[in-house]
């Protein structure tokens, strides 16, 4: 909770000296070298989501001071000037035209200051301002979940990203493979060994693989033009990053992570909050049936010519509520109303954590079970094809073969891979599920 406190209140500094970095340099240089913990970095200084649920929290604290208010002392001026002028000669009630007979216009000034306390009202102010608290607590909550969300993103795309790079040097490995392949099958065929299919068959697959790497450049642009948007910078200059996609192995238990959610997930701590918010308006609207007592005092100046006539007043008024059409009844039924959805809105959230994090558990286990196997493809598809390639440069083997065994071994390592990128996103999915995701860089 101190962490999450913390982590809160650093990003309210950048957001607050926001308008300064926007005038900086972009965060990211050409030719930057970033790890997980930079790009994080990054997203929660720059991402609008995590600003606007800032600001958002923000606006929350400004009420909990609306509703203290009320404790202190309401002072008013006021200052009014009228111009006065008969329609006759008399007033039918006498008093003011009466008495200026038909006397032409005049000026009429009145000006004094009004101070309002409110004494005693049954703790509704108290109230008011619990509910405001618990209310900005929340929102600070919903701020870590969204910078949860973010995070969680960002070390998504990240892992897509170092996925998409090693598929990159694969499609490079196989351009290489084949063109060595081909150069074999044109000095077989010049000296009469080989027939002109192998060096056909060698040209076709070349081609194939030159066109396949073109498609993992673009999909190696698209997926670092995801991770400059999951940072809030989409127009981010051309970069790399670490390469930290090796496997090490995640221990815990599913009741574990399922206790840990219940205990850290923002989300829930969120909507926990606002059902105690409901649970003080009920407060709140039952003490509309309760008197309130106030106390005022006013300083006056008024008349028509200086030095002013002065005039004070001062007094303790008390009011108390007869009948106003039900509208209390009804306020008390709606804030019961609101608690009810809250409390199954907490059990229907809980519930869904409770899945979230057995899925993502069980999606941990899957991945971290399927890296070894693959590991092991990627050893046997190697010496596969070494032993496919030795055989044709001995003359024994065709063309088929060595095909054959090379696309084997492109799968195998494409398929490890994404073994090693599930693993740490299912990591990553993971702690999001428990609500360390935010946290854990």
């Amino acid at each position: 909770m101190a962490k999450s406190k913390t982590l809160i209140r650093l990003i309210g500094l950048l957001i607050f000296l926001l308008p300064l970095v926007a005038k900086a340099e972009m965060p990211i240089k050409p030719g930057d070298i970033l790890n997980l913990e930079k790009c994080i970095e990054i997203a929660t200084q720059r991402h609008p989501d995590i600003i606007a649920a800032f600001y958002k929290a923000e606006a929350n604290t400004c009420k909990v001071g609306q509703a203290r208010a009320n404790y202190y002392p309401q002072l008013t001026g006021t200052y009014d000037y009228s111009r006065i002028s008969s329609l006759g000669n008399s007033y039918p009630g006498g008093d003011l035209f009466s008495s200026i007979g038909g006397r032409g216009p005049f000026d009429q000034y009145s000006t004094g200051i009004t101070l309002n306390q409110e004494i005693f009202n049954f703790g509704k102010t108290s109230t008011k301002v619990t509910i405001q608290k618990l209310n900005q607590e929340s929102s600070q909550f919903d701020l870590k979940n969204i910078i949860e969300e973010i995070v969680f993103n960002v070390r998504q795309c990240y892992y897509e990203l170092l996925k998409a790079k090693r598929n990159k040097e694969v499609g490079e490995e196989a351009v290489k493979q084949y063109q060595l392949h081909l150069k074999q099958a044109k000095g077989f065929y010049k000296v009469g060994t080989k027939p002109k299919f192998d060096v056909t068959k060698a040209e076709v697959d070349l081609s194939n693989s030159q066109l396949n790497l073109i498609k993992l450049k673009n999909a190696l642009k698209i997926a670092q033009a995801n991770l400059n948007n999951a940072m809030g910078i989409p127009e981010a200059p051309e970069y790399t990053i670490e390469d930290n996609l090796s496997f090490e192995k995640y221990e815990v238990s599913f009741e574990e992570a399922l206790q840990k959610a219940y205990i850290h997930r923002p989300d829930l701590k969120s909507i926990i909050a606002q059902k105690k918010s409901a649970q003080a308006s009920i407060a709140l609207a039952q003490k509309g049936y309760y008197p309130e007592l106030t106390s005022n005092a006013a300083y006056n100046w008024s008349g028509k010519d200086f030095p002013l006539e002065r005039r004070w007043n001062a007094g303790v008024g008390i009011s108390l509520p007869i009948f106003n059409g039900f509208l209390t009844k009804y306020q008390i039924d709606e804030a019961q109303a609101n608690l009810l959805v809250y409390q199954n809105n907490e059990e229907s959230l809980k519930q869904k954590i409770f899945l979230e994090v057995q899925q993502s558990f069980l999606n941990l286990k899957a991945a971290e079970e399927a890296i070894p196997t693959a590991e092991l493809t990627v050893k046997q598809a190697e010496e596969n094809l070494k032993i496919a390639t030795g055989r044709y440069a001995a003359g024994v083997g065709n063309p088929i073969e060595v095909a054959d065994a090379e696309v084997a071994f492109i799968n195998a390592k494409t398929n490890y891979n994404q073994a090693l990128c599930d693993y740490k996103v299912a990591i990553a999915a993971l702690e999001k599920a428990i609500g360390l995701g935010g946290s854990k860089k």
